[in-house]
């Protein structure tokens, strides 16, 4: 059950994905609405999943705290790292891909981590892996959307997307196969989703966001944020039940 699961993964990522590139003329509505699911994964699915997995050993103060540590963290290298890595003579456009490439590798490492997700649930007991194996395949349609959109909107090629993609698509199933091998106690993993939900909310705040409206309607841009949130929180609390 695991494996097909993960290979189902792959699938509603690789779908998402090439959703995002077949209706790129769309692309600020797209970024609207993938700043919404990004910030909707964050807040209804990482971060009350870190809260309950880190309970035993973790206040909800200390998960909030690593929470908060995550978004620092990836500002410092977005604002730092990937300045500091090129010459005044490189172009903006060099400097812009290396933020996509930031951001989708961020999606990639979350991608591995959910396969891990649901590896380790179904260790627990098969209705656990499946209710969290419903919830990763509900938004992995929209990291593959998100990874594409992380690349083309930093001035990537289609190539270069697909390329992302197909790590994208692959992560998850990766992440599956390595629970075969190794086990991680609850605390670290719910550590690990805080620091990812931290992550996700400085990508969807200060990119993804600002970008959507930079010079597109506001209202359809917006509307389009609130729905990525809406289908995020539905689609969660389905799978949740």
């Amino acid at each position: 059950m695991p494996i097909i699961i993960a290979v189902a993964t792959f699938f509603s990522t690789f779908l998402g994905g090439l959703f995002a590139l077949k209706f790129k003329d769309r692309l600020h509505l797209i970024l609207g609405f993938s700043a919404g699911a990004i910030i909707g994964v964050a807040f209804f699915d990482l971060i009350p999943e870190a809260i309950a997995l880190g309970s035993a050993s973790l206040t909800v103060s200390r998960i909030s705290s690593i929470t908060a540590a995550g978004f620092v963290l990836y500002m410092l290298l977005d604002r730092f790292f990937v300045l500091h890595n090129h010459t005044e003579d490189d172009s903006d456009h060099e400097h812009a891909s290396q933020r996509g490439k930031l951001g989708a590798g961020s999606l990639i490492v979350h991608s591995f981590f959910d396969g891990v997700a649901i590896g380790l649930a179904f260790q627990v007991s098969a209705a656990v892996g499946l209710i969290i194996a419903i919830a990763v395949l509900v938004h992995d349609f929209s990291d593959g959307i998100n990874t594409v959109n992380l690349i083309l909107k930093n001035n990537g090629q289609k190539k270069e997307a697909l390329n992302w993609l197909l790590l994208g698509a692959c992560a998850p199933v990766i992440g599956v196969v390595s629970t075969l091998f190794f086990t991680l106690s609850q605390t670290i993993l719910g550590i690990i989703l805080a620091l990812f939900a931290g992550f996700f909310l400085y990508i969807g705040a200060s990119d993804l966001l600002p970008e959507s409206h930079h010079a597109h309607p506001t209202k359809w841009t917006t509307l389009a944020t609130l729905i990525g949130v809406i289908v995020l929180y539905i689609a969660i609390q389905l799978a949740t039940l």
